[in-house]
């Protein structure tokens, strides 16, 4: 059993049961790193007596049990996990975080000491490559020159290499064998056949390839532990919206409480400026609210007694009282937040091309290198002749360029879509991006500007209704006051919640807001309005509308000339919604969506085989974003949203969509030639190695050019660009 759960402790005390005794315990599960790895532990822990549920998040580590009332036995949880090869300890965010850190920290020393290792060593051999000082070195010096590279090159390797090591030991111990197996073997061997050529005097040696092999995979593997853990940060973004206090009414006395200690029942406040806390209903008070984090909604909701309030929507203001109706961590932002880590979770599950041909590229190289040792030792070559032997088929065949061919292309497209505009925070999001065929658009702030601008208004009427518009915070009126300019302000002005503000211009008493306010009956639900009018006058309405990008209605159709479809979901109302589709040609369109609305119609999708591409900027998107097969968000949009996103595009513009598009099913293409190159050059590598034809020497030049071949590939012009 692990360290944190050694002690003979009765772990049903941490198991949390609801009243009907059906319970859940998370653990913190440490060393698990693939689809498979979820797979094994789930089915596991399944298959116990009493366990009806578990899920395992590899982004955070957390796995999730359900255990049915007085069956299962929460300890035998944890030694099934650790049976399996893995840590297992109660979960503690704070102790996962530290985890990853350790993480982060033993890789970023391991990269250190390679690259230390690897610049060093080249001190003493590349004279032993090429002479010194333009002279052959002859034997005494050479041997000397390849001590003082064993020197300086094992310990670094032995010690950068341990990553490597421990994670190729733990897929033994499971009966696997990952990528990092013949990675550990080819550089254990190099290392023992330098020595054993160095100790008989031979002319090669190989201290310099060991250890530059492994700088070159810590430089990939720590990048990839950065965006892991960029990752982990969304649903702590998400639930960072939530107000950490509470203002609870007992007596009439308004009393700060910590959310989490909020029940069902309570009366709470929630004052102008501040964030709902929790759901729950109006009981006093009326205000606006500002939902766009939530529903992507532009205009504001006014709410009164009996209306609904979701956690996190911002009161804008009045004074509101409201009875919670749920506890923190069941409300909306709570929810959006667990739909985000099954979404995390989904993504994990992609599996790599490179896994998938190390499945069958890792015993093949193994067996004809054993093979090669045995026959050449029976046939009469001799140890020494047939360990060389054995030597250099692992080392032609080690599989840097096999490691390389998809990342090298990935770096490419990443460096250039970012000068593009595009920030790739994940490889892998390149390649699920080529497979998408389906795109999903949100409305507001994607599609469209994302701010209310006033349309179709003459001057002189805008300069009327100006001066009460400088004198209210509210997002229409302040779009008014920026289509006046610089002016007068109203005198005497008084906002209503809710409804809109009122004051004397010029001597005369005006109102702005909503129709019945200002005395209009009716109004247009379909489209953003304020009215005015001078009391006693002609009233006067000013329509808004949230405008498409410039280049919305051209993205979508090249697009479709991609081959891809092209939905809306938002949650704005139909009216703005389907007249901003029908602009840009979209036919297929839904509105009034909630965020678990947008996820399960995601769901939906991908059940029916589809590859979406989900493209949204709100807090109502970020479920959406995590469940898609891939995703993107504008620069502009919330911090959860990006997050959540696979990519990031900056400016006013949607063509980065489809250039992302395109440059990733173009790296693709890269990544099918640099797979089909290792191939090819392993079917002749290989057997020209077990004949005798190359040496470890010129296996590892082998071993380097076929390196450098796919570097070169990933890296060649025009990549990413269409004529």
């Amino acid at each position: 059993m692990s360290q944190g759960l050694a002690l003979h402790r009765d772990l049903e005390a941490f198991v949390q049961r609801d009243d009907a005794g059906r319970g859940r315990l998370e653990l913190l599960v440490t060393g698990a790193r693939c689809a498979g790895c979820i797979g094994k532990i789930e089915k596991a822990v399944r298959a116990m007596p009493g366990v009806s549920a578990a899920r395992l998040n590899l982004t955070t580590g957390k796995l999730a049990v359900d255990l049915e009332p007085g069956k299962a036995d929460p300890e035998r949880v944890v030694e099934t996990v650790e049976g399996l090869g893995y840590r297992a300890c109660l979960f503690d965010p704070a102790e996962a975080g530290a985890a990853q850190d350790r993480e982060g920290k033993e890789l970023a020393i391991a990269l250190g000491v390679a690259g230390f290792g690897a610049g060093n060593v080249m001190m003493f051999t590349v004279p032993a490559w090429a002479g010194l000082f333009g002279q052959e070195l002859n034997a005494s010096t050479l041997t000397l020159m390849y001590w003082m590279a064993a020197i300086v090159a094992t310990p670094c390797a032995l010690f950068a290499g341990r990553p490597f090591f421990r994670s190729a030991w733990a897929s033994l111990k499971r009966g696997k064998a990952n990528m990092d197996v013949p990675i550990s073997i080819g550089v254990i061997l190099t290392l023992i056949v330098s020595f054993s050529e160095t100790m008989l005097g031979g002319k090669h040696a190989y201290f310099d390839a060991a250890v530059t092999l492994l700088f070159l995979l810590l430089i990939g593997r720590y990048l990839d532990h950065r965006l892991r853990a960029s990752a982990r940060s969304a649903a702590r973004d998400l639930l960072a919206l939530q107000a950490p206090v509470a203002l609870r009414l007992v007596d009439g006395v308004e009393q700060g409480v910590p959310v989490a200690e909020v029940k069902v029942g309570d009366r709470l406040v929630v004052a102008p400026g501040e964030r709902v806390p929790v759901d729950g209903v109006v009981e006093a008070g009326r205000s606006e609210l500002d939902n766009a984090l939530i529903s992507g909604e532009t205009a504001l909701v006014p709410v009164a007694e009996g209306a609904r309030l979701h956690a996190g929507a911002l009161n804008l203001s009045g004074r509101l009282v409201m009875a919670a109706t749920a506890r923190s961590e069941d409300s909306t932002l709570a929810a959006i937040a667990r739909l985000m880590e099954a979404g995390a979770q989904a993504r994990s599950s992609y599996v790599r091309l490179a896994d998938k041909a190390a499945a069958l590229y890792v015993p093949v190289v193994h067996t004809a290198a054993a093979l090669t040792f045995v026959c050449g030792w029976v046939l009469g070559l001799g140890v020494r002749e047939a360990l060389l032997r054995a030597a250099a088929v692992l080392i032609v065949t080690c599989p840097c360029a096999l490691g390389l061919a998809v990342p090298a292309v990935q770096i490419a497209a990443s460096s250039r879509l970012f000068r593009k505009g595009v920030l790739v925070k994940s490889g892998a999001a390149l390649e699920r991006l080529a497979e998408a065929d389906h795109v999903v658009f949100d409305k507001t702030g994607v599609l469209t500007e994302g701010k209310p601008a006033l349309i179709g208004a003459p001057d002189q009427l805008v300069a009327l209704a100006a001066p009460l518009a400088r004198a209210s915070r509210h997002p229409l009126a302040r779009a008014l006051s920026a289509a006046a300019g610089a002016g007068p302000v109203a005198v005497d002005c008084v906002e209503t919640a809710g409804q809109g503000v009122e004051g004397v211009i010029d001597g005369r008493r005006a109102r702005l807001g909503r129709a019945a306010f200002v005395g209009v009956r009716g109004g247009d639900a379909r489209e953003t309005e304020l009215w005015f009018g001078f009391e006693g006058d002609l009233k006067i309405r000013f329509v808004f509308e949230d405008r498409p990008r410039a280049d919305a209605a051209e993205t979508i159709a090249r697009l479709r000339r991609l081959g891809m479809s092209v939905e809306v979901l938002s949650g704005d109302l139909a009216g703005p919604v389907g007249d901003v589709a029908g602009a840009l040609g979209v036919s297929d369109w839904r509105a009034g969506l909630t965020p678990f609305e947008k996820a399960e119609i995601v769901d939906r999708l991908k059940s029916e085989g589809r590859k979406v591409l989900m493209v949204g900027d709100g807090l109502n998107d970020a479920a959406a974003l995590a469940k898609a097969h891939v995703s993107m968000a504008p620069g502009a949009a919330v911090d959860a949203a990006q997050t959540a996103a696979d990519l990031v595009f900056t400016g006013e513009g949607l063509g980065a969509v489809v250039e992302a598009v395109e440059t990733a099913r173009e790296s693709r293409r890269r990544a099918l030639e640099n797979f089909g190159f290792s191939g090819l050059y392993n079917l002749v590598a290989i057997p020209a190695a077990v004949l005798g034809l190359v040496n470890p020497f010129v296996a590892a030049l082998a071993m380097s050019g076929s390196s450098i071949a796919v570097l070169l590939n990933a890296a060649r012009p025009r990549l990413g660009r269409r004529a």
